[in-house]
């Protein structure tokens, strides 16, 4: 108990898995994982470390289950909208996500225990597509693809150097006193007409990498690749042997 400047005792706040993991996700979000610790997080919750395994098993345990808050956190595919409308908005919702908690990013898909949110998302994500005709093999490459292009964004985004003026326009500007037109052509081309004119962002670039993906999933569910190994269809072409 503590005491109010009235020498009122106050009640110390209830320990929960939930504080616990909020208060981790809180403490990530601002330092990264290498910031957080058993040690430190019982003491920005004010308790011993001991107390902190009464609600998570162990640092493992703890991730797992802040990565499952993440994907809590994302939106899900919803059912009366096309396939490409549903993935395009739970896109930008993963994206967002991920830039709110950059220190996930590398952990979305890698966790052994994955967590109820993570598994319904991943079986809302598939059984969208499937609802929409994909074959159980293309809603795999749909949901693989799309992801790989999320995920490498987001990883570039965040592993971009920061911008103090926070304007692009700017940064290319400075950018350009650096570099010779001689030595590096292209480079000055492209942020002399592009860039410093337009003010470009690299983050702006996100809906039109989407939509060409989406383009090509939409091409590739139309028209179906042959399976690998399987014999190609000879039967139209003309005989080329010589006679």
């Amino acid at each position: 108990m503590a005491a109010d400047s009235l020498g009122e005792a106050t009640p110390r706040r209830r320990l929960s898995r939930r504080r616990v993991l909020e208060t981790a996700i809180s403490r990530a979000d601002q330092g990264g994982l290498d910031a957080l610790t058993m040690r430190t997080l019982a003491e920005e919750l004010g308790v011993v470390p001991a107390a902190l395994y009464r609600h998570v098993t162990n640092k493992d345990d703890l991730i797992d289950a802040m990565v499952d808050l993440v994907f809590a956190e994302i939106r899900l595919p919803s059912g009366g909208a096309d396939w490409a409308t549903a993935m395009r908005r739970r896109a930008i919702s993963v994206l967002e996500a991920l830039t709110r908690h950059r220190w996930a990013i590398g952990l979305m898909e890698s966790r052994r225990n994955p967590g109820p949110a993570n598994l319904r998302h991943h079986d809302a994500v598939l059984g969208k597509l499937r609802s929409a005709g994909f074959s159980v093999a293309m809603a795999g490459r749909a949901y693989s693809l799309l992801d790989s292009y999320v995920y490498g964004f987001a990883l570039t985004k965040v592993a971009l150097p920061p911008d103090p003026s926070g304007d692009p326009t700017e940064r290319a500007r400075a950018m350009l006193e650096q570099l010779s037109s001689n030595e590096f052509p292209n480079l000055v081309e492209l942020m002399t007409e592009h860039v410093a004119q337009q003010g470009d962002d690299y983050g702006d670039e996100f809906g039109y990498g989407l939509e060409i993906v989406l383009e090509g999933i939409e091409r590739a569910r139309r028209q179906p690749r042959p399976q690998l190994g399987s014999s190609p269809d000879t039967t139209s072409q003309p005989d080329a042997r010589p006679t």
